[in-house]
């Protein structure tokens, strides 16, 4: 692979790739260097990577990895870092409502960390990167049908805990 196909193949995944990255990382800087550390990987191995069948899967599967590999670092300190979170702070949301918007983000966060990694990476690449399911099967190695029902199920999780935690009646 030459720099050109380089360029059009990886440089504009690259926002994917931070994003993901910031997903697991849960803060900018580190995600930014995790993000560089798999361009650089990906360019030192340019040379094989005609021999993949998609590039975007492979360089999503490093970043998760490189990821998930500097989460489990003792050296690592937990940082949490909200300063992609966008709430809606035009004039016309009252405070009361920009507050229950803000609690409302907090805790669904905390029910995504709670899901199980591979549910919680399947609903990162469908419902945040907005990945197809076949771009899914390819990064994941799983079938289609194995991504609907992890999807299915982790989205199931999180309604049942988010109605439990504010208390509403499910009405079952």
């Amino acid at each position: 692979m030459d720099l050109q196909a380089f360029k059009q193949h990886i440089l504009p995944v690259q926002g994917r790739l931070f994003r993901l990255a910031q997903f697991f990382l849960r803060n900018r800087e580190e995600a930014e260097d995790a993000m560089q550390d798999v361009l650089l990987r990906l360019w030192t191995n340019r040379q094989q990577l005609d021999t993949y069948h998609s590039v975007e899967a492979l360089a999503v599967q490093m970043t998760k990895n490189l990821c998930l590999d500097r989460l489990k670092s003792p050296a690592r300190q937990k940082m949490a870092d909200d300063s992609g979170l966008v709430t809606a702070q035009d004039e016309g949301v009252s405070p009361y409502r920009q507050t229950e918007l803000t609690d409302s983000i907090g805790l669904i966060r905390r029910l995504i960390n709670e899901l199980p990694e591979q549910q919680k990476f399947i609903l990162h690449l469908r419902d945040v990167e907005e990945y197809s399911f076949e771009e899914i099967e390819a990064i994941t190695g799983l079938s289609i049908n194995n991504i609907r029902v992890i999807l299915s199920r982790a989205r199931q999780r999180l309604r049942e805990s988010y109605v439990k935690t504010n208390n509403y009646e499910a009405g079952h």
